[in-house]
């Protein structure tokens, strides 16, 4: 998108931000002249203007039928991306008892998925700015069906590790960055509010993939249960593939890491906080159920309750402080949360009972889902001067900063609980060190942006 305006209130509006910020006037020179020289060439050519063709989408439409579509088809894409691996302590707790493997050994399979899904964002981000966003969603969900087909026929660690971590997780990492990065190009005033709408997704899926696996795998085994799994997955693809738009000309010129953003101090410092964040944040979700089972002796079936209590959570905590988050800033909202995070997990430790494990589920669940649906939404706030051509590059970026957390986390937790003799303190202790941490280097990311001025909204 040209930064060179065709109108005189545009032409005012540059003026203004050129005296705020003079760092950007030679960036914007330098655009300059990169969009006039084909346009040169064009003109002697043809004896018309490239800039003719090219038209300016203006700014985020906030809202109208053809937006609200891609957050719907946002959300549908989360339902069968990130809800399918936030259901993986359903089938860390169904391969511990039928392969008798190791939780820990077990739980590299979530972690490699979670990894993939966040990992490859910044090369799928950077294709979706240049308009490859279709090529790359499409791929994702050739993997997915690939993926989820092929686990149904897997009766060893090695074959459901190929399939659920590497091809599905593939399929999520091709699909879920480019589709949270179009969402972002059609909000702005709205963006945390649009962007929860989407992370719902996690917990639609989140709870309609553990009771398909609850109710059908004692009826008709593995395989079929994961083959209706992959035939959900299919339907929603061909929703998604057919509604899905694109708003922003492609940004064809550009590095795959922008590493100019890392010398921006709130940027850098989200990022390193996230990490830790997210560090300890699915521990919870992979390991509630072996909890229930191995130290409170829960059936089968109040283990996969007890994820569902932390899912179920995210219908509300997914939506409403994203709600507020508009009006009260997105990093103001978010603060609070790591930190309840971090005190749910240290109260973990004083748990002794099925009820309280319950509680437990439930006031962990509100914070971890803001944690997950609001965290996306800052990036277009961080900068001096945001820009939306740059939003994919930038969040894959992030993601695959978060992704290292996520490859390292739930294994972890799970050497530290096998270490300790099946005793889950050490992993509850990192855990709650974890969120601390990061929600400590939020406060951090909000002086570095707005200073001592607590009254800022952001």
């Amino acid at each position: 998108m040209s930064a060179w305006p065709n109108t005189e209130d545009d032409e005012i509006e540059r003026t203004i931000e050129e005296a705020e910020h003079p760092e950007f006037v030679e960036e914007r020179q330098n655009e300059k002249a990169h969009h006039d020289a084909p346009n040169a060439l064009v003109r002697s050519i043809t004896g018309k203007s490239a800039a003719s063709s090219w038209k300016d989408p203006g700014p985020p439409p906030d809202g109208g039928l053809q937006a609200w579509t891609q957050v719907f088809c946002c959300h549908l894409t989360i339902f069968n991306t990130f809800g399918f691996f936030t259901s993986f302590g359903v089938y860390q707790t169904y391969y511990q008892t039928s392969l008798g493997i190791e939780s820990s050994t077990i739980s590299w399979i979530g972690s490699v998925q979670a990894f993939l899904l966040f990992g490859i964002g910044t090369f799928t981000g950077r294709a979706t700015d240049a308009g490859l966003f279709r090529y790359v969603y499409i791929a994702g969900a050739f993997f997915q069906i690939l993926g989820i087909f092929t686990m149904a026929e897997s009766t060893k660690f090695y074959q459901l590790f190929l399939s659920q971590a590497v091809c599905i997780g593939i399929a999520n990492g091709l699909q879920f960055c480019p589709s949270m990065a179009l969402v972002t190009t059609y909000f702005a005033k709205k963006r945390a509010f649009a962007v929860g709408i989407t992370a719902l997704g996690s917990c639609t899926g989140g709870v309609v993939f553990p009771i398909v696996v609850q109710q059908l795998l004692p009826k008709v085994g593995f395989p079929w249960t994961i083959r209706v799994i992959g035939f959900i997955m299919l339907a929603l693809h061909a929703v998604t593939i057919a509604l899905y738009r694109t708003r922003l000309p492609p940004r064809k010129s550009g590095a795959l890491v922008d590493w100019a953003s890392f010398k921006e101090a709130p940027y850098a410092l989200y990022c390193i906080a996230m990490f830790f964040n997210f560090w300890g944040l699915y521990f919870a979700f992979f390991y509630i159920g072996s909890y229930g089972r191995n130290v409170l002796g829960v059936s089968y079936q109040q283990s996969v309750n007890l994820l569902l209590t932390i899912v179920c959570m995210g219908f509300i905590f997914r939506l409403l402080p994203n709600y507020f988050a508009d009006r009260l800033g997105t990093l103001n909202t978010l603060i609070p949360f790591a930190f309840l995070s971090g005190i749910m997990m240290f109260a973990w430790i004083g748990i002794h009972s099925v009820g309280g494990l319950f509680a437990f589920a439930a006031i962990y669940g509100s914070g971890s889902a803001v944690m997950q649906a609001l965290w996306p939404a800052m990036f277009g706030n961080l900068s001096k001067v945001p820009d939306l051509k740059k939003a994919g590059v930038r969040m894959g970026m992030a993601f695959t900063v978060v992704s290292v957390a996520c490859l390292t986390g739930p294994p972890l937790a799970g050497a530290l609980i096998q270490q300790n003799g099946g005793n889950y303190l050490h992993a509850q202790l990192w855990a709650g060190i974890s969120f601390f941490i990061g929600g400590t280097l939020l406060i951090a990311t909000r002086f570095a942006k707005v200073g001592w001025d607590w009254k800022a909204r952001i």
